[in-house]
């Protein structure tokens, strides 16, 4: 009886680690996934579209006052958002050069135009994107399913809205 609570406890290990070594290889693939290819990445390659948020809802679920903390980044925010972009939804033109960010693409399929990227890029359910200094863009929801981003920045400006 003893030698069977034993193997059981073994296999419930390895189950354990290969679902942890899968979890972590289908993270690495999709933090790969939605990237500029190599031979389009060029700096200013888009010019700025002036064009204003449309169908998008932009809830900030909460923040940390950095200075306070034990990094004391002062005058810095560490702030998570939700965004909710309906079909046809545009969030605005706006730069990470003084505020970065990393994107999860929580539901849905949406676009982004990047300064630094010839072609349209492409962000799945699953991927990751980190924005950072050199990073100008603007986002569109193409599709028919509304798209929802959990969204990670550390803000300056507490009077910067940008989405």
């Amino acid at each position: 009886m003893f030698q069977q609570i034993i193997r059981s406890r073994t296999l419930t290990a390895r189950l354990v680690v290969a679902t942890a070594v899968a979890g972590a290889l289908a993270l690495a693939s999709a933090a790969q996934a939605g990237e500029c290819p190599a031979d389009k990445v060029k700096a200013n390659v888009r010019e700025k579209v002036d064009a204003k948020a449309v169908g998008v809802t932009d809830v900030t679920l909460g923040s940390i006052d950095l200075e306070k903390q034990p990094a004391n980044i002062k005058g810095r925010e560490l702030r998570f958002r939700k965004l909710t972009i309906e079909p046809g939804g545009i969030v605005p033109w706006h730069s990470h050069d003084d505020r970065p960010a990393l994107i999860f693409v929580a539901q849905g399929e949406i676009i982004e135009y990047a300064s630094n990227c010839a072609e349209p890029i492409v962000h799945k359910t699953g991927d990751l994107r980190p924005e950072v200094f050199g990073t100008s863009h603007w986002w569109k929801n193409l599709g028919t399913q509304t798209v929802i981003l959990y969204v990670g920045d550390v803000r300056k400006d507490p009077a910067d809205h940008n989405m």
